[in-house]
């Protein structure tokens, strides 16, 4: 668990049924058990998270996520489908959040000392801001999809107050920074930082998130090869395993 002396740190993770690239993907099977069951599996393992909540949608779909957060320990929150702003800001406040931890419910290899790596990171800065090593910046050499985001609630309070441009609203980073375009919103109002990737898995060009078929069909291969082996495989593992070409290498490159 994170240090009380520091504030509380809650990840957040936002699933939900209606994806437009792929519907359902939340339920897909990895290893016998749904994508969003093995993220949470994962996230869980972490130690510097003091709260874990399923952010969803409040609309019928969605009402089988909850029995999943339910039966790993993890507790759950419904709100805005379209505001996902909104969502994590009314999860983060009614869990009395310090600092929020974002992870995506498609990113199924979450590299839990990887999380803590980053709420490390964030909370050793001594000032408000946004941390990412949920993707490469600034070179510094993350494959996509094994970290998280952290960022301070008070941030986020002032983004939910006054952002309303839709794509703000729906996509919570781009408040504080612009994968794409590699460019921070205001690096006065919120700094933006992050560690380094270990030398031993710096491969930015490794896209580990689901968002289309063959991205799915991609780890549905990896979890029936390394899962069985070791529920605990991590990205050193997946690194070996896909440059074996065993994985054919669909869906997993930038």
């Amino acid at each position: 668990m994170a240090p009380d002396s520091e504030g509380k740190v809650v990840a957040i993770i936002q699933a939900r049924m209606g994806s437009t690239r792929l519907p359902g993907k939340s339920l897909m099977p990895l290893a016998g058990r749904a994508l969003v069951y093995r993220v949470l599996e994962r996230v869980k393992r972490a130690e510097n998270l003091d709260q874990i909540i399923l952010a969803i949608p409040d609309s019928a779909e969605n009402y089988v996520l909850p029995e999943i957060a339910e039966e790993l320990g993890v507790d759950c929150f419904l709100g805005s489908e379209e505001d996902v702003l909104d969502r994590y800001y009314q999860a983060g406040l009614s869990a009395g959040a310090d600092y929020i931890v974002r992870i995506p419910a498609d990113n199924p290899t979450s590299e839990p000392a990887e999380i803590d790596k980053v709420v490390r990171h964030h909370l050793g800065l001594g000032r408000a801001g946004f941390s990412t090593n949920l993707a490469e910046i600034r070179n510094s050499g993350y494959p996509d999809g094994i970290g998280a985001e952290i960022f301070d609630f008070s941030l986020l309070q002032e983004c939910w107050a006054k952002n309303f441009d839709a794509r703000q609203r729906e996509h919570v980073h781009l408040n504080f920074y612009d994968y794409t375009t590699g460019t921070a919103v205001d690096e006065i109002w919120c700094p933006i930082s992050t560690p380094m990737c270990p030398p031993e898995y710096a491969r930015p060009d490794l896209v580990l998130d689901i968002n289309i078929p063959d991205q799915y069909q991609y780890f549905e291969k990896m979890y029936r090869d390394l899962y069985p082996k070791n529920p605990n495989f991590g990205i050193v593992d997946i690194i070996k395993w896909h440059d074996s070409g065993r994985s054919n290498n669909q869906g997993s490159l930038i």
